[in-house]
């Protein structure tokens, strides 16, 4: 059972991810973002309610749409618009941008640019954990075009077979770029491949932060309690295009907003005030306190330091450690 604290703390972060993305828009239309990047707006129920089911000390990894996950699991948001504005102080010192954010020291294994690559990485990861005798877990966040990659059957054929603890979550928003889902899964449900690795398939409305969240939790249990892996499919949307390059012209207005209507923020707004665990002091309290975040956010990236031309090749490649 969830606390009414735990609760406005998803509230919280729900909202602090949105404001952060719709900062981050306009920092791009002011031509302050370096290179591209793609916007999770609608879709924050589903990394709030899956992070919020593990302990801090479990990991995830990312996709090249992860922000939310980043910030759900406890990013620090001066870091990551610095990154945006390839400074410095960035998470990855100015080189990496919107889709190469990470923190080890937060569990979260890293993003990546490229399509499912994170999949057999978080495999790999709970391979290590298995062998350690970690009570630990991998969260894998991955996209409904990736679920059509060979390394998300490969993956999820060895987490089944020796029973990793690995959670396989594949955020479903429709689309992979402009290809409706409808056209390239032949199953109702994605969640519906986990059959054929005889691990439990589960589909879940992907815009209920309480319903991510006691998907992820029973997954949780299950992975740590040495029975291997979950498939877990969230139904949710993006708003925005696949990227800042897209014109959005493959679906209807209509559809958004239909989609909107079941706004994760609006309609969990709604369900926290009907329960009376929420009051209009409270939400005003807290949207106070994500405006300030993303304020000195931006003000701290804005005014940060450019990298210095002379280290370029720094953090490219590997350094050789000292030699004794």
């Amino acid at each position: 059972m969830l606390s009414k604290e735990t609760k406005l703390q998803m509230l919280e972060k729900m909202m602090l991810i949105r404001a952060f993305e719709e900062q981050a828009e306009k920092l791009f239309m002011k031509n302050l973002v370096h290179g591209t990047m793609h916007l999770s707006i609608g879709e924050e129920a589903v990394a709030v309610g899956a992070i919020f089911a593990l302990d801090k000390s479990d990991y995830i990894t990312s996709t090249h749409r992860g922000h939310g996950h980043m910030i759900a699991k406890g990013g620090n948001i001066k870091k990551m618009f610095a990154e945006f504005l390839g400074k410095e102080t960035g998470y990855c010192h100015g080189r990496g941008g919107s889709m190469h954010i990470a923190d080890f020291s937060l569990g979260n294994l890293g993003a990546t640019g490229i399509v499912g690559a994170g999949i057999p990485i978080a495999t790999g990861a709970a391979l290590a954990l298995k062998m350690q005798g970690s009570n630990n877990i991998v969260l894998c966040f991955f996209g409904d075009g990736a679920s059509n990659e060979g390394n998300f059957f490969e993956a999820l054929n060895m987490a089944a077979i020796w029973k990793l603890p690995e959670i396989f979550l594949c955020e479903n928003n429709q689309y992979a770029m402009s290809s409706s889902v409808k056209r390239f899964v032949s199953v109702p449900d994605i969640a519906d491949r986990a059959c054929a690795f005889g691990v439990p398939g589960v589909a879940v409305d992907g815009m209920d932060v309480i319903a991510v969240y006691e998907a992820v939790k029973a997954a949780v249990e299950r992975a740590r309690s040495g029975k291997g892996p979950t498939l877990i499919e969230a139904k949710t949307y993006r708003y925005k295009g696949h990227s800042k390059s897209d014109k959005n012209l493959y679906r209807t207005k209509e559809e958004i907003e239909q989609w909107k209507k079941k706004d994760p923020i609006k309609t969990f707004t709604e369900r926290l005030f009907e329960l009376g665990e929420l009051s209009e002091k409270e939400l005003e309290m807290i949207k106070n306190k994500v405006q300030t975040t993303i304020s000195e956010g931006v003000e701290f990236a804005i005014t940060s330091k450019e990298p210095d031309p002379d280290t370029v090749e720094k953090y490219v490649y590997a350094e050789e450690g000292e030699k004794e």
